[in-house]
Formats: C-alpha cells, structure tokens, sequence
C-alpha cells in the first residue's frame, strides 16, 4: 500500500483495499465463530454458505494482486520469513493450545498437516512459488491451465490437507487471476450499477442457498477431493465449476461495496495477518465453552456479530501488534515503539504530577 499518495482520490484508492482487507479479515472471524450453530439453525447455516462463497476467495484474489513484485531479488526469502517461519512457530503453538484444551492423553503435533486456519500460510507461500511459472505465459493459457488443474485435483483421493494441497491447487486460479488485476478493474465497480447488481446477487444467492438447504458447505472449502464429497463421478468437476463461477460473482459483489474513504478501522486492514493468527485461540475457547449455549436464540447473532467486530478491533490494534510482532514477524520494531510511548506517557504523568 501507499503507492499512491498525491491527490484525494489517489488515497482513497488506497484505503480502498486496506477497507477490503479488514472488513474480510471480520468475516473470517464471524464465520468462524457461526460454525457452532450451522447445525441447528437454517438462517444461520445460509449466511454461513453466503459468507464462505466470498470471504477467503477475495482475500486470496487481494493476495495475487498485491503479489506483483514476486521476480524482485530476495522476494521469496521474503515471503519465506512472512508466511514459513510463523506457520512453523504456530503450528507448534497450535498443537500445544489442543493438547491442554481437549485434555489429550498425548501430544500430537504434524508439521505437514496444517492445523485448521493455518493452511492459509502454506497456501500462500506456494501460490507465490507457482508465479514463477505460471506468470511467464499469456494470462488466457494460465488462467485456463490453473483452472483444469484445481477442477481435475478433486480426483486424487490422496490430495487433501496434507501440505494443504488440496486448498493450494483449488484456490490458486483465484491467486493468479488477482495477479493478472489491475486498479482499473476494482474502481470499475464503484459505479451505481453495479453497486445495486450486487446487492440483488448477494440477495439471490441467499435466497438460494436457504431454499435448498441440502447444497453441502464443504464445497465451498476446497480441502476434500471428490469422493468425500460424495460426487465421485465425472460430474463432480461441473458442480466445482458451478462454485468457482458462484465465488468469482460473489467476490466482485462483494468489492463494489467496499467503501473508498477512510475509517477508523482503514489502518487496521493492513493488520489481517495478525487476526488471522491469532483468533482462532478465541474462536476454539469459544467453541467448548458453554458460553455459545447462550447464542442458541437467533436474536442473540447480532451479538456475535458485534463480538467478531470487537475481537477483530482489539487483534489489529497496536497494542496486540506491538505484543505478538516478535512471535508473527520475529521483529520487536512495534515493541520498542510501544515502550517509548509508555514512557513518553509515564513522564508525562510524573511531570504533571510533580508541577
């Protein structure tokens, strides 16, 4: 971000996708934590599918735009350090958290089969890698390979979680069709018409999915290959067809209704990583506490929505960034800046005290 810093209109653009970024970053943890509840309430389980046709296909697509600078020298070191080493140090995190919140018996811990959200990081660092290749050849011949190759993987029974292949192949024609995107595609969205399109996909979308309830969410996942799907035939790849089509409309809805200007939360998009990271501690308390007995009534989901935002504020804030840098970037550049403040504030204080 911050290309673009002269004129009003040129920052805007950049708030745009920093505005993209959070409210993602917010549906990612709302849609974790309406998990719990798809099971027992029909409402709930079609928003859930509503927010899962979009949420992490246009995070990924934001991903592949903003990855334009992968042929630069020390760019994989780069994303290596980014996305590797904290998936590492999480992975173990992780497999801690488990041990002592499910009370096992023995201590588990698979560093090639990603615990739950962090299938993301490894995703990312491949599909960076997969660049390399694919971005050598005309967009039309990559797009359209990437494609066959996420439509053909669902038949490999023993492509799945392992590494995260599954989600890697699935998504990547996502990642690289952001790649190809340029600003002008995004802004061409912001027109009315579109806008009012929009709305009336997201409204149609979920009309259908809560007429037809039987439509699975995994789905949408793309961690399971064909047959646990319960689609092992040859018209298994038109049905993830249907899907890919389905998410590219819901993604472009969704950016036409991003907002351009700036919030009080635009700073905090570029945050997400951190979110990311480190709510699904939150998320799997929440998930074997009895706390989520209180949210079974269906007025108290706007509550839950109200807390994603809230647990989404407080995980971007500088406070917890500042805290969680040296374990996330293995950088305490944050960390210094908050102990000059605290002590800018401290004597601060004592002076006007003492006066």
């Amino acid at each position: 971000m911050g290309v673009f810093n002269r004129g009003g209109f040129m920052n805007q653009r950049d708030y745009y996708f920093d505005n993209a970024k959070f409210i993602l970053i917010f549906f990612v943890v709302f849609g974790h934590l309406l998990r719990s509840f798809i099971e027992d309430n029909e409402t709930i389980y079609t928003l859930y599918k509503v927010i899962y046709t979009f949420h992490m296909p246009a995070f990924i697509l934001v991903s592949g735009f903003f990855a334009k600078g992968f042929y630069k020298n020390g760019y994989i070191k780069k994303i290596a350090k980014k996305l590797i080493l904290p998936y590492i140090i999480f992975q173990v995190i992780y497999s801690v958290f488990y041990y002592f919140l499910y009370n096992k018996g023995t201590f588990e811990m698979d560093p090639f089969n990603p615990h739950w959200s962090l299938w993301f990081l490894i995703s990312m660092f491949c599909w960076n890698i997969m660049l390399l290749y694919f971005a050598k050849h005309k967009a039309v011949f990559s797009l359209t390979a990437a494609l066959l190759i996420g439509l053909a993987v669902g038949y490999a029974d023993w492509i799945s979680n392992y590494l995260s292949l599954s989600r890697t192949f699935v998504f990547f024609p996502l990642f690289l069709l952001g790649y190809y995107l340029k600003k002008e595609h995004f802004y061409a969205l912001f027109k009315p018409k579109y806008r009012i399109s929009a709305l009336f996909v997201f409204a149609v979308v979920f009309t259908g999915f809560y007429l037809y309830p039987d439509i699975d969410y995994k789905w949408l996942l793309g961690s399971k290959p064909y047959t646990e799907l319960g689609a092992a035939s040859i018209g298994a790849v038109f049905t993830r067809l249907g899907f890919y089509i389905l998410s590219l409309i819901m993604v472009f809805s969704f950016f036409a209704f991003v907002p351009r200007k700036q919030y009080f939360f635009t700073n905090l998009g570029k945050n997400t990583l951190y979110v990311y990271l480190l709510h699904g501690f939150f998320v799997r308390v929440f998930r074997v506490s009895e706390v989520q007995n209180f949210f079974n009534k269906p007025e108290n989901f706007l509550l839950l929505a109200g807390i994603s935002l809230l647990l989404t504020l407080i995980l971007s804030s500088k406070l917890i960034t500042s805290l969680a840098q040296p374990i996330i970037e293995l950088k305490t550049s944050q960390l210094k800046k908050l102990k000059e403040r605290t002590r800018a504030y401290v004597r601060f204080y004592r002076k006007k005290l003492t006066s």
